[in-house]
Order: structure tokens, then C-alpha cells, then sequence
């Protein structure tokens, strides 16, 4: 039956039989505790003798022992390469430790913060990029140029800490004064150029003055940050005026095409024409060299044959004549035949027989010589000479 059923002597299981248990005796329960820490560290348990609790103290002070070489040892940490210790003694600043074990005093006394200076970190000035694409801040990008128009600036900018006292200590918060302070030069700057030199041949040099003032001013503010990239993303008129812009940049664009394409065909033709100017020039030159030394030439034989005309007119003057036929009858294919009572109907392949001697003769015939006209007084027997005389070209 149960226990505090009727008839069941009002048996407790937890209370010993039925007896009334008082409260716990502490003495008993130290020590019972005392028994066994000296157990456990070598000493004798007994019935309520003094070394018992000795050996307990003991135990006690070797525990206290560990523990303080326990927090002795928690002042050991270890720098990471590419990393800085800053060691902060009550809050304040200590000492900046390099990569390596280290040891500093324990909590509460010193603590220390691992920065990592080279990471390279990011900061998007005019948008922010998201998952799917980047989403405009216009309150960031758009800024107003020295000729009164108004611009999308959009920036990426990279950056690492430089001095990890100064940006742990300096300032609040070092990223949100990096973006402030890049807005902040990027309108600087922008206001001191105009529209056209922004989004055209002025890019780069954009960029670079953005970036010179803006780590001017952080070192100014002591953030401890270096920057190391600044990209323009992109820089282009607002939404309402991109289509009348776009037209006018393909037009700045048609222009330098034409320009570019004007100067290409000039390149190839000038050089052209001054190759054939100083080649007729070099043509004219030489053609005057051959008409001089022609004339010369002329002039000459006629000087020597001056004399001999002079000592047999007749002569000479008939052997001119005859040259002078046999220089133009040469070039020709017709025979001349004259002979008085002969039969006009002879025939003599007279041509065919010319053609060999014609194919080896030089095709281009010397110009001709000038005769002197006989004059009237001279001998007449050149007059009367029998007509008869017929000359067959060679």
C-alpha cells in the first residue's frame, strides 16, 4: 500500500524511515567536503582530526594557483600576417604590435584590437550596388559643374587603413568620413570644371584630383586611411536631357570620324602627288638635257658640213637630198619606181621583200636633219639630171 495511506505507519521514502529530518548540519557538510578534497590532493580523511583540514587548505591554494596562472597566460595573442596588434591599457592607447606571439597584461588591465591594414576595402559614392543591379543615390550623385549644368557622378573608391591608432581612436566612424569626404572633393572638383571636359577628355584628370584632395583632407581629419583606387564608374547628364546629350556626342563623334577620314585620304594623296610632280619634273629634266644635246648635236654637224658645202655646193647638196628621202621613204612600205620606157604594169613584191630588212631596222627613226634650199644661181645641173634615177629604201 502507499506509504501515506491509512495503515502505513506514514512511511516517508525521502525522510529516512518515517523520522523527523531538521535542516542540514553545516559543519557536517564541511567537513564531508574537506574529506574529500583531501582525498583527492593526498591527505588523510578521518573522524574530526586537524590534518584533514589542512590538506583541504592546501588543495584550495593550489586551485587559486591555476587559476591566476590561467589568467596569467590569457594575456598571450597572436598577429596574424597582414595584420596589427593595438594593445589598450584601461581603454587608452598602449602600443601597436606586429605580426607574432605577443603578451600584454590581462582583463581588466590592457586588452587589444587585431586590424587588418591590408585589406583592400570599398566605398560607393552616388550608388549602391545591390544583387541584381546598382541602385542610384541622387541626393550623392548629382553635382552641379562650373558652367551651370548638372551631372551624374557615380564612384567606386578602394581603400586601406594606414595608421590603425588613428583609425581605431580619431574618429567615430572612419567609413561613413571617407564617403563624406570623397562627396565632398568630388563636388569640389566638379564645380571647377565644365560639363563638356567632365564627360569627355577630362576623366582622368578628374579622378586623380578627386583623389589627391580627398586623402589631403582624411590625413587633415587624422582617419588613419590611405586611398588606393579611385574608378569612375560612370559620369553622364541626368535622365531628362541623355537623349538631346547622346545626340550631340554622336555628332562630336561624326565630326572627328570625318576629320580622321579627311586626314587619312590627305596623307594618301599628297604624298602621291609630290612622287608624280617630282617624277615629270625629273621627266622635264631629262627631256631638256635630250633636246639641248639634239641641238647641239645638230648645231655641230651642220658646222662641219658648212666647210664642205663651201668647196662642193653641188655635191653636198645632192647627198643631203638623198639622205633626207632615205630617212622618211625608210619608214614607209610604197615603192617608187621611175623608169622612163618602162612598163608601168610591173609588178615586184617589192614589200615583202622590205619586211625583213624593215624587222631589224630600229623603229624609231631619227628625227630628220634640215636641208638648205638650193638656191636659184647654183649649178643647174642638179636640174637636169636624168630623172630616171629611182632609190629603192633599204
Amino acid at each position: 500500500m502507499a506509504w501515506n495511506e491509512p495503515g502505513g505507519n506514514n512511511r516517508d521514502p525521502w525522510g529516512g524511515g518515517g523520522r523527523d529530518q531538521g535542516p542540514p548540519d553545516l559543519d557536517e557538510i564541511i567537513r564531508k567536503l574537506s574529506d574529500k578534497l583531501g582525498g583527492l590532493f593526498g591527505g588523510k580523511s578521518g573522524g574530526g582530526g586537524r590534518p584533514g583540514i589542512t590538506a583541504g587548505v592546501g588543495g584550495i591554494w593550489l586551485i587559486v594557483a591555476i587559476i591566476i596562472i590561467g589568467w596569467i597566460l590569457s594575456g598571450i595573442y597572436i598577429v596574424d600576417e597582414g595584420k596589427r596588434g593595438v594593445v589598450l591599457r584601461f581603454g587608452g592607447y598602449t602600443d601597436t604590435t606586429l605580426p607574432g606571439p605577443h603578451w600584454r597584461l590581462p582583463f581588466p588591465f590592457e586588452s587589444h584590437d587585431i586590424v587588418n591594414v591590408e585589406e583592400r576595402r570599398a566605398a560607393e559614392i552616388g550608388y549602391r550596388s545591390g544583387e541584381r543591379a546598382a541602385h542610384s543615390r541622387p541626393e550623392e550623385a548629382l553635382m552641379l559643374t562650373q558652367d551651370e549644368n548638372i551631372v551624374d557622378i557615380r564612384l567606386a573608391v578602394q581603400y586601406q587603413i594606414g595608421d590603425p591608432r588613428d583609425f581605431l581612436f580619431n574618429v567615430a566612424d572612419p567609413e561613413a568620413t571617407l564617403r563624406q569626404v570623397v562627396e565632398s572633393a568630388t563636388r569640389e572638383t566638379i564645380g571647377k570644371s565644365t560639363m563638356d571636359f567632365v564627360l569627355t577628355e577630362g576623366r582622368s584628370e578628374v579622378v586623380a584630383d578627386i583623389k589627391a584632395l580627398s586623402q589631403k583632407i582624411l590625413d587633415r581629419y587624422g582617419t588613419g586611411l590611405v586611398l588606393t583606387n579611385v574608378n569612375l564608374q560612370d559620369a553622364q547628364p541626368p535622365e531628362e536631357v541623355q537623349d538631346a546629350f547622346a545626340d550631340a556626342i554622336k555628332a562630336r563623334e561624326d565630326e572627328q570620324r570625318l576629320k580622321n577620314e579627311a586626314e587619312t585620304y590627305a596623307n594618301e594623296v599628297i604624298p602621291r602627288a609630290r612622287g608624280q610632280s617630282a617624277r615629270r619634273l625629273q621627266e622635264s629634266q631629262a627631256y631638256k638635257g635630250q633636246v639641248v644635246a639634239r641641238a647641239e648635236g645638230d648645231a655641230s654637224r651642220f658646222e662641219q658640213l658648212l666647210p664642205e658645202y663651201r668647196k662642193a655646193p653641188g655635191v653636198t647638196r645632192e647627198r643631203l637630198y638623198l639622205e633626207a628621202l632615205e630617212q622618211v621613204l625608210s619608214t614607209t612600205s610604197k615603192v617608187l619606181v621611175d623608169v622612163p620606157g618602162g612598163n608601168p604594169l610591173l609588178y615586184l613584191p617589192l614589200d615583202k621583200l622590205i619586211k625583213p630588212r624593215e624587222s631589224g631596222r630600229d623603229s624609231t627613226p631619227a628625227p630628220p636633219e634640215s636641208t638648205p634650199a638650193p638656191s636659184p644661181g647654183e649649178d643647174s645641173s642638179l636640174q637636169s639630171r636624168d630623172t630616171s634615177r629611182s632609190r629603192v629604201a633599204r
